[in-house]
């Protein structure tokens, strides 16, 4: 029996991701007026206009905030990837070859867009990355929250100036991550139609051993 086809982006995939948007970018603003209070390098200041929460008081409590909604979306996030396996069949496997060619093509401008429901080798590089650095960014930033509480911590990321130099790098490769991320948005505006309504629709994944899912109670089902 042939399973329906479904959108390719589930709706608990959009909330989260729209979710997880925000959260980032009132991290990302508050984090800079919490960084102008205190900056790691004097010839760095952001403009109080592209900051978040006026006074430096202010500006914690909004990223506070914004980092529960963050861990607890990137849980559910991180969770429902594993458990449905959506991680597995989007973003691997990453082939160095792939993925140089890739490079290739998208300076020579050759790059297809065409088909969303595919990523190609850089975007699983990418997107693979970027949760990679949301986890560092949320260990270092409890880090420099609670550095006698979670010494070892602290001590994990070379003391707490490490971990502030930690927390600042991880902002800037999601400030890059976020740039890029919107620009290719741009670029193919179905992309974010998709995130909205849910794509196109698509086959269900098949198991490993390239057979279609059983579906229970049917007459193959065990």
């Amino acid at each position: 029996m042939r399973m329906r086809s479904k959108p390719l982006h589930p709706w608990p995939l959009r909330v989260m991701h729209w979710i997880n948007a925000l959260a980032m970018l009132l991290m990302i603003g508050s984090g800079w007026k919490i960084y102008n209070d205190e900056v790691l390098f004097g010839w760095l200041h952001f403009p109080d206009w592209i900051t978040i929460g006026g006074e430096a008081q202010g500006a914690l409590q909004w990223h506070f905030f914004a980092m529960w909604v963050l861990m607890l979306n990137g849980l559910a996030y991180l969770a429902y990837g594993f458990a449905t396996g959506r991680f597995r069949r989007k973003f691997l496997p990453i082939r160095v070859t792939e993925f140089v060619a890739d490079v290739r093509d998208a300076l020579a401008l050759r790059l297809s867009h065409a088909d969303i429901t595919h990523y190609n080798a850089v975007q699983k590089l990418l997107y693979t990355g970027i949760i990679l650095v949301i986890v560092v960014q949320v260990l270092s930033g409890w880090a420099i929250w609670k550095p006698v509480q979670l010494s070892e911590l602290v001590t994990l990321f070379g003391g707490f100036q490490g971990g502030r130099l930690v927390h600042f790098l991880g902002m800037a490769a999601i400030v890059g991550f976020l740039v890029v991320h919107v620009a290719l948005a741009l670029i193919v505006p179905k992309t974010i139609g998709a995130m909205i309504t849910g794509g196109p629709k698509v086959d269900p994944p098949i198991d490993p051993d390239g057979q279609a899912p059983v579906i229970a109670n049917s007459p193959t089902a065990p």
